[in-house]
């Protein structure tokens, strides 16, 4: 069985209404191509920046939210929504979640990060995204009739753990909203999506924010999806641009197949 996702890579600039009208926009022109699952980037709704955080975060329950509007983009969609992610206020916390909603608005899952961006790169980029943001504590796996879903959030992608851990959870597409940066980017934004495609025997999709020299943090770019034998097959670059990619569940079948290696695992020996 093959299905249409529909790739987003917006430029995220400062003012909220700005973004969403982009991402409104994108979305509808994906819809109209038949896209059936359509994903947004880390942040679409705002710049990755720590100190914006606290601005930007809003609870799901207020009016006219991130929550709202991408329940309503779903609904007029007709499609599966993966949210990229937003900040999100919850009980005197910020989190950096992403929400999933079916095509008919409702919300399916809610995957808040679970590995913070804390780095110092001597010459290259410092971020404590712990400052400001709070870990989730749970992976995400989406159940749909069609196919199953896991979902992390950019730096969650560095851990095999996880992706291998979704896919025994049934998962056979790994979406990773992401926005790596003009250090890690170049060096490991594409070999993570290939290594965990490897890893986990799915696709794995990466969605980031176009690049914007007039924010702070400037986004790598370059979304990505890759199949479960590692090959690219779409990869965009730095500007804001969407298209329509195709999954094959008889791809991955036939090589999990051949390649059994989810079943050859051994976590009695890696516990060790």
């Amino acid at each position: 069985m093959k299905m249409k996702i529909g790739i987003c890579q917006l430029k995220v600039a400062e003012d909220v209404s700005v973004n969403l009208k982009r991402a409104s926009d994108i979305i509808k022109t994906l819809a109209e191509r038949g896209a059936e699952i359509v994903i947004l980037p880390e942040m679409f709704c705002c710049p990755y920046d720590i100190n914006l955080f606290p601005k930007y975060a809003q609870y799901a329950e207020e009016s006219n939210s991130y929550f709202d509007f991408l329940s309503n983009m779903a609904k007029i969609s007709n499609a599966l929504l993966i949210g990229g992610s937003v900040p999100e206020r919850y009980n005197g916390k910020i989190y950096n979640s992403s929400l999933i909603f079916d095509k008919n608005g409702r919300i399916l899952a809610k995957h808040r990060k679970i590995h913070l961006f804390d780095v110092n790169i001597k010459g290259g980029i410092v971020f404590t995204e712990s400052e400001e943001i709070s870990p989730g504590d749970s992976l995400t796996v989406v159940k749909t009739d069609k196919i199953n879903i896991g979902v992390g959030i950019c730096y969650d992608v560095r851990f095999p753990e996880l992706a291998v851990k979704m896919a025994e959870k049934g998962a056979s597409l790994l979406v990773y909203p992401g926005a790596f940066n003009h250090i890690t980017g170049p060096a490991h934004w594409e070999l993570l999506a290939r290594a965990r495609a490897l890893d986990a025997q799915s696709y794995v999709c990466m969605t980031a924010p176009a690049l914007n020299e007039e924010l702070v943090y400037k986004s790598y770019g370059h979304s990505i999806l890759c199949d479960p034998w590692g090959n690219v097959k779409m990869r965009f670059g730095y500007e804001e641009e969407a298209d329509i990619g195709v999954i094959d569940t008889a791809v991955i079948d036939k090589v999990r197949a051949e390649l059994p290696v989810l079943n050859g695992r051994r976590p009695d020996i890696y516990r060790g």
